[in-house]
């Protein structure tokens, strides 16, 4: 599994410590290194690398699943085109992406709310994906007491 956009790792090591092969990569040298130092102090064995969610293609594997909790949502037009470009590099057909970003609906929206339509958008047959689902969810976060509105997106390579 690939966690796009990682941060300090703990999705990453929650699906690690399941017993899955899991590769966490994000820009942010040292919240990787947070990571990998919580890996250590866990005995999880886990992958962290520091790589350009926009050129995932260097990573030279393929995912069967993928995903991106938080991460897509802080992309604005075009970057969204090339981040899901990038994703579509790496990700096997067939394969599952799953996308928690903040949602446009709700009164606890997150900075840079996405509303499905947008999700839809640009996860779309031509650039090879198909929305399966998107469902309303919360993400945790510093600023809201009981979570943000989310939607929870599972959608297909195609």
């Amino acid at each position: 599994m690939l966690d796009a956009g990682c941060g300090t790792g703990e999705n990453a090591l929650h699906v690690a410590s399941l017993g899955l092969s899991v590769l966490g990569v994000d820009v942010a040298e040292t919240a990787l290194a947070i990571a990998r130092e919580k890996a250590k102090d866990r005995r999880i064995e886990v992958a962290f690398a520091a790589v350009d969610a926009f050129q995932l293609e260097r990573l030279g594997r393929m995912f069967e699943t993928v995903l991106d909790c938080g991460l897509f949502h802080t992309f604005d037009g075009d970057e969204r085109t090339r981040y899901v470009a990038s994703l579509a590099s790496v990700t096997k057909h067939d394969g599952t992406l799953y996308v928690l970003c903040f949602s446009d609906d709700g009164p606890d929206t997150g900075p840079h709310p996405i509303s499905q339509e947008e999700l839809r958008t640009v996860f779309n047959p031509s650039s090879g994906w198909n929305v399966v689902a998107i469902e309303p969810d919360r993400i945790q976060t510093r600023y809201h007491d009981h979570g943000a509105s989310a939607w929870f997106a599972t959608i297909k390579r195609i």
